[in-house]
């Protein structure tokens, strides 16, 4: 009997990189500034502040664990050497398979309203054409898709830089409108940019995509952390200056109104058609749904090669070296939540839901480095980042269910 199909490792750093600032990217800045506008107001840009604080600790987190286990199914792996329990690492698996599922649903329901500036088409007929589109590409092969996506992470990047030069004469107002956007000591001010950091919490997830593709990954151990910390410090840093360009250019509460937020922008800076940076968000959008199939079809496979599912889910086709089975369930399962979830809705479910995973993978990995030190060649940081790091997570998730 012939062994089993295993995966390609076929991606390089920089390919690596782009594909993590493909699924960063494309997740948030250009379906949700406006939802986090309107609820953080002027004080926008620091809840996107707040939340890659957040982010970049547990980034850190994750560096460090996908160089001492770069396998498929991440996080189940990552708490099964931290707790042992394996029940606690297929519900974790699990859990963020379904968070992919979500994601990508809320992605999909994203690119509707880009795609409404060019053709009026019925909400559901674009999310079913997408969505199949997707799950082929996804089927087709990792290199393929890691093509898509690196070409598509430079149109997104070259998206934003356009948004930030169209707004740039906005800039010189800054000085003056500073103060709007800097909490006050009251309550009420501070509970709308928490409750913004909450939902561009989302915007930056994706860093914990990447872990998930590390055995199609040339030296895993070397180019994950890496790869991990320049997706998310690019990321941190264009959504901060992109949220002050979109406060300063357009009013949160109208922003808040719009489907395509990005391309009102643009429309209010230019008084031009917004058909480029609709284009832009077009790709951006299909470039984070299609990432997000890819991970929870991987992290699905590898809990079924486990044993943790059923085996059949661990079918890898020999021409494509792609696994069928668990690509076919995601696209699936992405295309009824797309279909009956409105987005804002199944962004805060994503959040909630990778939080909690994101609080018990650091935990894990404190457990893990408190038992000895790393093996050679790992790339390792201090204990107190995984722990700062399970409190900020359990104080903004704390917070999300007593508002």
């Amino acid at each position: 009997m012939s062994p089993p199909t295993e995966l390609r490792r076929v991606l390089s750093l920089p390919v690596i990189t782009f594909y993590g600032m493909g699924t960063i990217i494309g997740a948030g800045i250009y379906v949700l500034v406006g939802e986090i506008a309107g609820a953080a107001g002027m004080r926008a840009p620091l809840a996107f502040a707040l939340a890659g604080v957040i982010a970049a600790f547990t980034a850190l987190s994750y560096a460090e664990l996908s160089s001492r286990y770069p396998v498929s199914a991440g996080e189940a792996v990552y708490l099964q050497q931290g707790f042992g329990r394996r029940w606690l690492s297929l519900g974790v698996g699990l859990l963020l398979a379904v968070a992919g599922m979500v994601s990508s649903a809320t992605l999909a329901n994203g690119f509707v309203g880009y795609l409404h500036v060019f053709v009026p088409a019925p909400d559901w007929v674009a999310v079913i054409g997408l969505v199949l589109v997707l799950g082929t590409l996804a089927c087709w092969g990792i290199r393929e898709s890691a093509i898509v996506a690196t070409v598509t992470t430079l149109v997104e990047i070259g998206g934003l830089v356009l948004i930030l030069s169209v707004a740039a004469p906005n800039f010189a107002h800054l000085p003056q409108r500073l103060p709007e956007m800097l909490p006050t000591a009251d309550a009420a001010a501070w509970s709308g940019v928490l409750l913004g950091a909450f939902l561009a919490f989302y915007a930056f997830l994706g860093f914990e995509d990447m872990v998930n593709v590390a055995e199609e990954v040339h030296d895993p151990a070397r180019n994950m952390p890496r790869a991990i910390l320049i997706a998310a410090a690019v990321a941190t840093v264009l959504y901060i200056l992109v949220a002050t360009a979109a406060v300063l250019t357009q009013p949160p509460e109208r922003l808040a109104l719009s489907e395509a937020p990005l391309a009102s922008i643009y429309v209010e800076a230019t008084g031009r058609s917004p058909w480029v940076i609709s284009v832009v968000g077009l790709f951006a959008v299909v470039n984070g749904a299609l990432i997000q199939i890819i991970m929870g079809a991987r992290i699905l496979y590898g809990m079924a090669r486990e044993g943790w599912l059923p085996r059949a889910l661990a079918y890898v086709h020999p021409r494509t070296q792609t696994p069928l089975a668990t690509t076919a369930v995601m696209t699936a399962a992405v295309l009824a939540l797309a279909l009956w979830f409105p987005l804002v809705t199944l962004a805060k479910v994503t959040s909630f839901i990778l939080l909690s995973v994101f609080a018990l993978v650091n935990l894990a990995l404190v457990r893990i480095k408190l038992r000895g030190p790393a093996p050679a060649g790992v790339r390792t940081f201090p204990v107190w980042v995984p722990s700062v790091a399970f409190v900020l997570c359990l104080a903004i998730l704390a917070f999300q269910m007593l508002a």
